[in-house]
């Protein structure tokens, strides 16, 4: 081997040595790789620790670089042509390209919408993208650290040494970028960090990684390349009409890790649950599947609400591609995939995003702005665009990448309201003065504009718990834009009263009924979500009042209750078997209770109430309108019983009575609008539900005289704890 000459190697000045080997250089291709000199071409490469470095280049012989000072850099005259490096290491030879060989790599016009905040194929553009460049194979990464003075890329390819593969800083962008060779999908990484001062940052997780490893590691990884067929292009096509204000929507709110356990113990991976989660809400009649939060988190215990990954799926679950396997199997059979996504805080963990570049880059500074006391997170920037745009990326590579049919979006009151949760003197008010978050108001209606652009047919769903005005109005019209909101209100409100004692009831007549007030203010989807069965809540089946066998009638009166009221249906897992313990992410949900005829038949009722709200086109296309609803009987509060139809012009009519007590009300009467005979649909206390099996024979007939302001009326028997469904044979 040959040695290289170093006639046309211009020596470092000690300054720029320094930098060098302190890792603290904020523009290493002003120094490495190859470059062009008054003398000609030349070559300094900085491989702190190897014992040699040889130039390789086709048809000679290597030529071996020069030690130079600082410790680690090596430097040589340069021939024409492209060259490898051969690095001798104590524990054997690398031959590989030189990373910085290689030219500029995001273009103009990927940089401009960076720039601009408007860069929503973000995982295209930063973090780790397997690409090819010049016929050489390798990874680009490129993160976004404006207030950097030095950022690299470190991983087990360069044994962490973040002075090995420092990046180009691309302009006033804020961009950092590399691309190095011959590196490939499945390897861990990090960005390393030195902020404005020179200090030295915790090592970071990249904010735009599509894959992470496993808990309690915190590490990236290169993601594969997209890998999997999809076969949904039937289900895509029709989504837009079985997510609409017409359509039965029914959802099963679970959390994946405790949904269910293997034999052996383990908790299933997405292509586990693809065969046995799918097939179950089939069977059960529901229409959509909604999983509490599944990017990346560091914390099990947060359920996925305190997410560092928002453009990775959790690995506690497999790959991306079984994600992806997972929502096509759910289209297959007819389920939409809904995903709670959490835009309103993230964790301070130490690798993640908190002061990513030694600044509040993503964070606000004042922690009257930036940060949550009730939860111990950090509150993103909303008005800084390029926070804006990793969001709204974010949002989209769920529904674009995965297919995802609708995202939930969690704690949008947080986000609207300055003081929330706080204190006078603990927020900083709007620039008019006011509690309203206008830069989160302008970011939420964004979004919304933005997935019905770019996702046709996805839905947006707000958790929001207060009285803002227009949560589901168009953007146009002056609202958020969202088109779904959780009714919150009416589900306090009827927890609240059911948890009474019945005989208490009649004092609360209202709690029921005042939900109606504003049923159709908004599109609204009924919650009982896993908020109301963790901390001390209890399960649904112990809310309710008595001994057991009002509990369960109590159970199977508010179910089918919720299930004829206006709006969506949203049910936690273990609600539609009267699971008994509180929910406890670290187990799964108590099946061996379907040995019992009484929680199996709280599921039957489940799936019946499904079918029926399917079939039935009054039960579910008025949802959001109020000429569908009308009381018939509204204040009989000294019987805690309710009677209303649900009605569609050319469609039989549905009559829905309830009664709260565990009293039977005998030959109760209720006006209707039709004469004849009005069949019975269902029966909450029939004998197949685990009920009394007290009815009306399967039908009743109206009698033709007036009655309440009705043409005819029907007296029936209302059996204790119950709720009964029946339809006109006369079309509305």
């Amino acid at each position: 081997m040959m040695e290289a000459t170093i006639d046309r190697v211009p020596p470092l000045d000690m300054a720029t040595g320094a930098a060098l080997a302190a890792g603290r250089l904020g523009d290493p291709f002003a120094v490495l790789g190859p470059h062009q000199g008054p003398r000609g071409r030349y070559l300094r490469v900085f491989v702190p620790g190897a014992l040699s470095v040889a130039i390789r280049q086709a048809d000679r012989e290597d030529v071996g670089l020069r030690a130079m000072e600082p410790e680690g850099v090596f430097a040589g005259d340069l021939g024409p042509g492209s060259y490898r490096l051969v690095i001798a290491w104590p524990g054997g030879e690398q031959v590989i390209e030189d990373a910085y060989a290689f030219g500029p790599l995001l273009g103009d016009f990927d940089l401009h919408l960076l720039g601009e905040g408007h860069h929503y194929q973000l995982a295209d553009a930063l973090g780790a993208n397997p690409v090819t460049i010049d016929g050489i194979p390798g990874v680009r990464f490129a993160v976004w650290a404006p207030n950097a003075q030095r950022v690299s890329v470190v991983g087990i390819f360069n044994a962490w040494d973040g002075r090995r593969h420092m990046m180009r800083r691309r302009g006033e962008t804020g961009i950092w970028e590399l691309f190095v060779p011959r590196l490939a999908s499945g390897e861990l990484y990090k960005y390393e960090l030195v902020d404005a001062h020179g200090q030295l940052l915790p090592q970071k997780a990249d904010p735009v990684a599509r894959a992470a490893e496993l808990p309690p590691g915190t590490a990236s990884i290169v993601p594969r390349r997209a890998s999997h067929d999809w076969m949904d292009a039937g289900w895509m096509a029709e989504r837009a009409g079985r997510q609409s204000q017409g359509a039965p929507i029914s959802i099963y709110e679970l959390h994946p890790g405790s949904w269910v356990r293997e034999p052996d113990g383990e908790i299933p991976d997405w292509r586990g649950l693809a065969r046995r989660l799918v097939p179950y809400a089939k069977g059960m009649g529901f229409t959509h599947i909604e999983l509490l939060p599944v990017a990346e988190h560091p914390f099990t215990g947060s359920w996925g609400y305190q997410p560092l990954g928002l453009f990775a799926p959790t690995r506690r679950f497999g790959e991306p591609e079984d994600f992806a396997l997972f929502v096509d199997a759910c289209h297959a059979e007819g389920i939409g995939v809904i995903v709670d996504w959490v835009p309103a805080h993230f964790p301070s963990d130490a690798h993640g995003l908190a002061r990513f570049d030694g600044t509040a880059l993503y964070e606000h500074e004042d922690p009257r702005e930036g940060f949550h006391k009730d939860w111990n997170t950090l509150i993103y920037n909303f008005g800084r665009r390029e926070v804006a745009n990793f969001l709204i990326a974010s949002a989209l590579y769920w529904l674009e990448h995965f297919h995802v049919d609708g995202l939930r979006v969690d704690a949008v009151a947080s986000m609207l309201y300055r003081d929330y949760s706080r204190q006078p003197g603990e927020w900083v008010p709007n620039i008019h003065g006011g509690r309203e978050n206008l830069e989160a108001v302008e970011f939420l209606r964004r979004l919304n504009i933005i997935v019905a652009e770019r996702a046709p047919g996805a839905i947006v769903i707000a958790e929001e718990s207060t009285a803002w005005p227009g949560v589901t109005r168009s953007v146009d019209d002056g609202g958020l834009g969202f088109s779904y909101k959780w009714n919150m209100g009416w589900m306090h409100d009827t927890l609240h009263y059911l948890e009474r004692d019945p005989i208490h009831r009649r004092h609360h007549h209202q709690e029921i009924t005042f939900g109606l007030v504003y049923a159709f203010s908004e599109h609204f989807v009924l919650p009982l979500s896993h908020d109301e069965v963790v901390h001390g809540k209890g399960s649904l089946l112990t809310k309710m009042p008595g001994d057991d066998w009002q509990k369960f009638a109590g159970l199977r009166a508010y179910l089918a209750f919720m299930w004829t009221h206006p709006g969506k249906k949203l049910l936690f897992m273990g609600g539609e078997i009267a699971q008994r313990r509180e929910w406890n992410h670290d187990g799964e949900i108590d099946w061996d209770l379907l040995e019992d005829d009484r929680h199996r038949g709280v599921q039957s009722l489940v799936r019946d109430l499904n079918r029926l709200y399917r079939e039935v086109p009054a039960l579910h296309a008025t949802d959001s309108l109020p000429q569908g609803f009308r009381w018939l009987v509204q204040d009989d509060w000294q019987n805690s019983v309710y009677a209303f139809l649900r009605h569609l012009p050319g469609e039989k009519p549905v009559l829905v009575v309830v009664n709260m007590t565990p009293v039977p009300r005998w030959n109760y009467r209720i006006g209707v609008p039709h004469h004849g005979q009005w069949r019975e649909l269902l029966n909450s206390d029939a004998a197949d539900y685990g009920g009394t099996g007290l009815g009306n024979g399967g039908a009743v007939h109206a009698q033709g005289e007036a009655f309440a302001g009705e043409p005819a009326f029907v007296e029936i028997i209302v059996p204790p704890l119950s709720a009964l469904m029946f339809t006109a044979e006369e079309a509305g």
